[in-house]
């Protein structure tokens, strides 16, 4: 493992706390205070049979290191049909929530979602949390793994037993017949709410977490727009050209005639996340503006 403060003090956020003390600094390794450098250590690492784990403080600082993401990372088996492998993954704490302020609360998942070579997980809960990043470390790949921050507090029974969770699987979270909603990360949560508050008032909607964003398991969606015949895409990063989109232009393509009303999409506003706390829960997809739009189109 490797990243900024992973070491001895556990991490920003506490993540990796107990590894140094376990396995020592030459397994986890403190970095300097650079994006560029740790994804470029990373990757010469898994070049040479290592399967390194780095750590970027906060998604909002992969752009930084982009050009290894983007033009090395996610190439060099490609370039090389296949001899060069580059197993690795690159942790990060995502979105909003939690008043970190405009640079550090973006969710920038769609990025990397349009790289080809690239893969990308984003976990709704603490069991997904540890099957989806056993998976990635053992996939060979080169994995995007995003951690919604404002998840970390979240409890949740985890098995003691070996569980892994593969990517490109999708997860029906809870069943139903008038709506559907689709949603990855903390928006899941936000869903699932919405779902309960919708029980209440009889209508019953199909919450399905993706958990991973490629490979993007969309046959659950496909099979339960065909019952529904509504969808509602949650997502918390900027709706334009977000993930939300990519989901409903293949539902259109693939079941645009089991639809008995236009997709519906709640998302993040188009707008640098907002410090104020007030204006950053209007800014995000919460609870109160899922349920409007999802009573609109169970309506329709």
């Amino acid at each position: 493992m490797l990243g900024e403060d992973i070491g001895e003090s556990g991490g920003v956020f506490k993540v990796t706390e107990g590894l140094w003390s376990e396995f020592g600094s030459r397994r986890v390794i403190d970095t300097p205070i650079s994006e560029t450098a740790i994804v470029g250590a990373a990757l010469g690492a898994a070049l040479m049979g290592l399967v390194p784990v780095a750590e970027l403080m906060f998604a909002d600082f992969t752009p930084a290191a982009m050009d290894q993401i983007v033009n090395e990372v996610a190439k060099k088996s490609y370039l090389s049909s296949g001899h060069e492998k580059v197993g690795m993954v690159i942790r990060s704490a995502s979105g909003a929530g939690i008043s970190f302020g405009p640079q550090h609360s973006q969710s920038l998942e769609a990025f990397f979602m349009h790289t080809p070579g690239l893969y990308t997980a984003m976990p709704s809960n603490p069991r997904d949390a540890k099957g989806l990043l056993k998976s990635a470390i053992r996939s060979g790949k080169p994995v995007l793994f995003f951690e919604p921050k404002v998840l970390y507090p979240m409890e949740g029974e985890v098995s003691d037993e070996e569980e892994l969770i593969p990517l490109g699987k999708s997860e029906r979270k809870v069943e139903g017949n008038d709506l559907t909603i689709v949603s990855a990360g903390a928006a899941v949560n936000t869903s699932l709410e919405c779902a309960s508050k919708l029980k209440g008032e009889g209508l019953s909607a199909e919450v399905i977490d993706l958990r991973t964003l490629y490979p993007l398991d969309l046959e659950p969606v496909f099979d339960s727009v065909e019952k529904t015949g509504k969808l509602l895409i949650v997502e918390d990063d900027v709706g334009f050209c977000g993930w939300g989109a990519e989901v409903a232009a293949e539902v259109a393509e693939e079941k645009i005639y089991s639809l008995e009303a236009p997709i519906k999409r709640v998302s993040a506003q188009f707008s640098p996340v907002p410090f104020s706390p007030v204006l950053e829960k209007s800014f995000l997809p919460n609870v109160d503006r899922v349920y409007e739009s999802a009573k609109l189109l169970a309506a329709g």
